[in-house]
C-alpha cells in the first residue's frame, strides 16, 4: 500500500513540476518527487540508494537549483515564470506514450509480471542492510576508482572556481 502511495505522490509531484509555470513552485514539486522516489527506495530494501538519493539529489543538487533560482528570478518583486511553448506537442506526446506503456502492459502475460506475484522468499535474507557489503567493496575492490573519481571531481572544482572568477581583477 505504501509503494502506490508513493509512487502516486511522486507521479502527481512531478506532473505539477512540468506543469506549472512558477519556476519556484516546480523546484519545490521536485523535491517531492525527490523525496517520495528515496521513500520508494527504502521499500525495495536499497537503504544506501534511499540514503544516496537525499543526500546527493536532495541535499545537494535540489538545494542548489533552490537557491539559484530564489536569488536570480527575483525581478522587481514579481516570479520569473516558464513561458508554455510547443504545449499542444507536449501534450500529444506526453498521450502517446502513456498509451504505448498502457499497450505493453496490457499485451504481457499478467501472470509473469515479477510486481503482481506473491514473494515468498526472504530478499535479503539474515542481512539487515546493504550498506556493509557495499562498504566494503567500496574500500577493497573499489578503492582505485573510488580515489579516481574523487580525483577528477576536484579538478572539476577547481576548474570551476577558476572559470568563475573575474580575469578583469587579476
Amino acid at each position: 500500500m505504501l509503494f502506490y502511495l508513493f509512487a502516486a505522490l511522486a507521479v502527481l509531484s512531478g506532473a505539477y513540476m512540468v506543469l506549472t509555470r512558477n519556476l519556484l513552485y516546480a523546484g519545490f514539486s521536485l523535491l517531492l518527487t525527490l523525496l517520495s522516489v528515496a521513500a520508494i527506495y527504502v521499500l525495495l530494501f536499497a537503504d544506501f540508494v534511499a540514503v544516496t538519493q537525499l543526500m546527493v539529489y536532495v541535499g545537494g543538487v535540489l538545494v542548489l537549483i533552490l537557491f539559484g533560482i530564489m536569488l536570480s528570478s527575483r525581478m522587481h518583486d514579481k516570479s520569473v515564470m516558464s513561458e508554455n511553448t510547443n504545449l499542444g506537442w507536449g501534450i500529444t506526446v506526453s498521450l502517446l506514450t502513456l498509451v504505448g506503456l498502457c499497450y505493453t502492459i496490457w499485451q504481457a502475460k499478467f501472470a509473469s509480471l515479477p510486481w503482481l506475484q506473491a514473494a515468498d522468499t526472504d530478499v535479503l535474507g539474515q542481512q539487515k542492510s546493504t550498506v556493509q557489503n557495499i562498504g566494503i567493496k567500496l574500500m577493497t575492490d573499489f578503492v582505485l576508482p573510488f580515489e579516481v573519481a574523487s580525483l577528477l571531481l576536484l579538478i572539476a572544482l577547481i576548474g570551476a572556481a577558476y572559470i568563475a572568477t573575474d580575469k578583469n581583477n587579476g
